[in-house]
Order: structure tokens, then C-alpha cells, then sequence
């Protein structure tokens, strides 16, 4: 293999083929930590990885958690005399498939199909994880700066226990540059700097009107019911052009062209017909402004309901914050909302739910970020763009809290097709290589 100071590009084609079959045997082990069913499989899934960090040249490597939460793993090559250290990061755990008898072909039997490849976390994020450490299989173990992976085992559950994680091993965690490998691009061949992301909060809102459920025929009329009524309240969210109506919440505008809204509309599968809510650009919408949508009713389903009137029911409402905002304060913000829009005096009670996030954002300048510009540019063949994110990553601000002084670079190998979290996630092929093209040459850019 041609030594990456020579050649970095052929350095990482030779490397390629191994790490396909390697995100494949990722892709095929459900890390669904979620799922208390597969928390055996997610433990398996960390030993995978910390299997193939040995493999990868690394001096050391633990497979470590804290407070019961899922496993991660940390493994370091150590700083040549005068570099610097870079953390790479990305998550070994995976979304639930959505119902396996959706996908076009198995979740977890990674399928290839005109340059992609299917599977659940083929894009998010074990595409990450191996986008490591194909950089590292390319530098043949040896990379010019020091590098610290670490991989998490619980994402997608909102990194409960990751501020423990940072604070049990901050100095194993100690970093000059972080490199977060769980974003996207906006097109295949452009790559991006994530800038701004979006916060979370949510809640789950209780309303009451009977004691019990009472004859829908007999008291119907004069009595309500506790579903109607909490659909009532619901609607009171969004203004009548699909503006989020709850008050005090930052909103703010950009300069970033508008999307191509034909595009748009097909790579989020809307149904003909079917109008975009809100108003602005479709950027402003996505990253700059609040979202808030309802993500869960209890209540009876059609198949098992009965002529009676609902004396209860509940809905967990989730609300993105744009950047600028304050996770508390906005949850505030819809508990009293909800709480004056209940019609027909009906009790209610919000409770705030365990989904918060801080929305991010950051000053992408000096001289990291530009290395970083030019090491994407010259992999891609496109110049950087900088992007923003509707959802949320919390465990960003978390790792900027905790290394003030490190330079925070989001990154990722999903596209617009990729469809995380949905059915038939998939990754371009093609785009995996130079996202590990790119990241080689930020390493290369860094050394002293």
C-alpha cells in the first residue's frame, strides 16, 4: 500500500473494499439500544467495534459505560512529538427498523441497489464508525496527529449517560479538534460543515372531563369528551398558515438559497397534493425557525372502540427550537400554552417529558475550520458549504461545554436520499469513499 504521505488517495482506495465489508458486518449486528430486547445485541455491536479498532492499529482500547447506559468505546493512537489530538466520533447504535415488513429489503442485511447501500445505520451512523477507521487503516495505523475514537452506544436514545462519560474520562477524552461524524451533505458530491442545529424539548399533556367513560348516546350533547377536547388543544399549535403559534419562541431568518422545492418535496416523500406548512424559505423552515408536532395520542384503537365517551386522554407533543433559544424557557413556553388553550373547562395537566436538547450553533472560523474547508473541497470536488440542521444532536453542546478550547467540526455521510430514521435507509457508496477521503486529508492538514 502506497504510504498516505505519498499518496493519500490511493491510501484510501486500497482501503475501501475492507471497510465496505466492515460497515456490512456492522449494518447486519440490530444495536437497537432502545429496545431492552436488543441490549445484548448493541454490548455485541461495541465489542465489533473495539475489535476492529485493535485491528486498526490502536494502543489502546475499553469499551466502557456509565450509570447502566449503553456501551462505548474509546481507543487512542497517541500524538507524534508536537501534534495535536483530534476525537473522532460517531454512534454504534441504530433506530427501531419501523416495522421490518416495510423495507424494500431487510434492515439488516445490508443490499446494495444502483450505488447505495440499504440497511438500518448503513448511513446513520455506522457509516461513521467506519469512516474512522478507514482514515486509520490508511494512515496504516500510524496517523500523523494523535487521534482518539470514540464511539457511542446510545444516540439515538438522547446520550443519557454521556455527560457522565465526559466527566468519568475527561482526560482520556482530551482533544485539540473534535470531528462529530453524524451529520449529512447536501448533495452527494458537496460536502458541509454543520453550523447551526436545532434544540428539542417535549411534554406530555393529560386532559380530563368524566370520571369515568360514560353512554356516547345517553349524555352525548351536552357532555364532551376528553379526546375531542384534547384534539381542540392540539390545534391550537399552529397558526392557520402552519406557523408554530406558541409564543416567546426565537425564530430567525438566512441567507441561504432556497431549496429546489420539487426536490424537496420528493426527497421527503410528501403525497401529491399535500401543501409545506409555515411560511419562508424552505431552509428558514428546517433549521432557523421552531417546529412542533404531536408524536403520540393514547387513546382507543378504531378496531377495540365502543359507544362511550372518553373521560381521558393523552399526547406527548415534541417542539424543535431554532438556534438562539433556550431549551427551558420555550418548554415553559408550550406547557403554558397548552394549559390556556384546554376548551370546555376541562382539567389538564403538563408534565415536561425527558426529550431535551440545547439548539447549537457554530462560528466556523480560523484556522481548523479552513483546513477543514480546503480537505472536504479537495476530496469532494466541490467547494464546503455550511448547513444547519432542523434536529437535534445534544451531545454537541455537550463535548463544546466540556472542551472549551477544541475546534467542533460536524460531519456526516448521509444525503438527502438517506432517509435516517426512516424505511430503506441507505448510504451512496461513492460518497462513503470521499467523506474517508476527506477526513485523511484533514488529518494530513493538521499535522505540524
Amino acid at each position: 500500500m502506497p504510504h498516505p504521505a505519498e499518496n493519500i488517495a490511493a491510501a484510501v482506495d486500497a482501503v475501501m473494499p475492507g471497510a465496505r465489508a466492515d460497515l456490512e458486518r456492522l449494518v447486519r449486528i440490530p444495536s437497537i439500544w432502545a429496545d431492552p430486547d436488543r441490549a445484548d445485541d448493541t454490548r455485541r455491536s461495541a465489542e465489533a467495534v473495539a475489535e476492529l479498532a485493535r485491528a486498526a492499529g490502536a494502543a489502546d482500547v475499553s469499551v466502557i459505560t456509565a450509570g447502566g447506559g449503553a456501551p462505548a468505546v474509546v481507543a487512542h493512537w497517541p500524538a507524534p512529538e508536537g501534534a495535536p489530538t483530534i476525537l473522532l466520533y460517531a454512534h454504534h447504535d441504530v433506530q427501531p427498523t419501523g416495522g421490518d415488513e416495510h423495507w424494500t429489503s431487510p434492515p439488516f442485511e445490508p443490499t446494495e441497489r444502483d450505488g447505495r447501500l440499504y440497511g438500518r445505520g448503513a448511513a446513520d451512523d455506522k457509516a461513521g464508525v467506519m469512516t474512522h477507521l478507514a482514515v486509520l487503516r490508511a494512515y496504516d495505523g500510524h496517523p500523523p496527529i494523535g487521534v482518539t475514537l470514540f464511539i457511542e452506544g446510545e444516540e439515538e436514545s438522547g446520550s443519557p449517560t454521556l455527560p457522565a462519560l465526559l466527566r468519568e474520562h475527561h482526560e482520556a477524552l482530551a482533544c485539540d479538534v473534535i470531528v462529530i461524524a453524524d451529520s449529512s451533505n447536501p448533495a452527494v458530491d458537496v460536502p458541509a460543515l454543520t453550523t447551526s442545529l436545532r434544540g428539542l424539548v417535549d411534554v406530555v399533556i393529560e386532559v380530563s372531563m368524566l370520571e369515568r367513560p360514560v353512554h356516547s348516546g345517553v349524555y352525548g350533547g351536552p357532555v364532551g369528551d376528553a379526546l375531542t377536547a384534547l384534539c381542540r388543544t392540539l390545534a391550537t399549535l399552529h397558526d392557520e398558515h402552519g406557523e408554530v403559534a406558541v409564543p416567546g419562541l426565537a425564530r430567525a431568518t438566512s441567507n441561504v438559497p432556497d431549496f429546489d422545492e420539487a426536490t424537496f418535496r420528493s426527497d421527503v416523500a410528501l403525497l401529491d397534493g399535500v401543501e409545506l406548512i409555515g411560511t419562508g424559505t424552505i431552509p428558514e423552515r428546517s433549521w432557523f425557525k421552531p417546529a412542533v408536532a404531536v408524536l403520540g395520542i393514547d387513546a382507543p384503537r378504531v378496531a377495540e372502540a365502543s359507544n362511550v365517551l372518553l373521560p381521558k386522554a393523552r399526547a406527548m407533543v415534541s417542539m424543535r427550537l431554532a438556534p438562539g433559544d433556550e431549551a427551558g424557557k420555550a418548554q415553559q413556553a408550550l406547557i403554558e400554552h397548552l394549559e390556556a388553550n384546554v376548551p370546555w373547562g376541562a382539567h389538564v395537566s403538563v408534565a415536561p417529558g425527558a426529550g431535551v436538547a440545547e439548539p447549537y450553533s457554530i462560528v466556523a472560523s480560523g484556522a481548523v475550520y479552513d483546513a477543514a474547508r480546503t480537505a472536504f473541497a479537495d476530496a469532494y470536488g466541490n467547494a464546503t458549504v455550511e448547513i444547519g440542521i432542523g434536529g437535534s444532536i445534544p451531545f454537541i453542546a455537550e463535548f463544546a461545554r466540556t472542551f472549551p478550547g477544541a475546534a467542533v467540526l460536524v460531519t456526516g455521510v448521509g444525503d438527502p436520499a438517506s432517509r435516517w430514521h426512516g424505511i430503506d435507509e441507505s448510504l451512496h457508496i461513492d460518497m462513503f469513499a470521499r467523506a474517508v477521503l476527506a477526513e485523511a486529508k484533514l488529518l494530513a492538514a493538521l499535522a505540524p
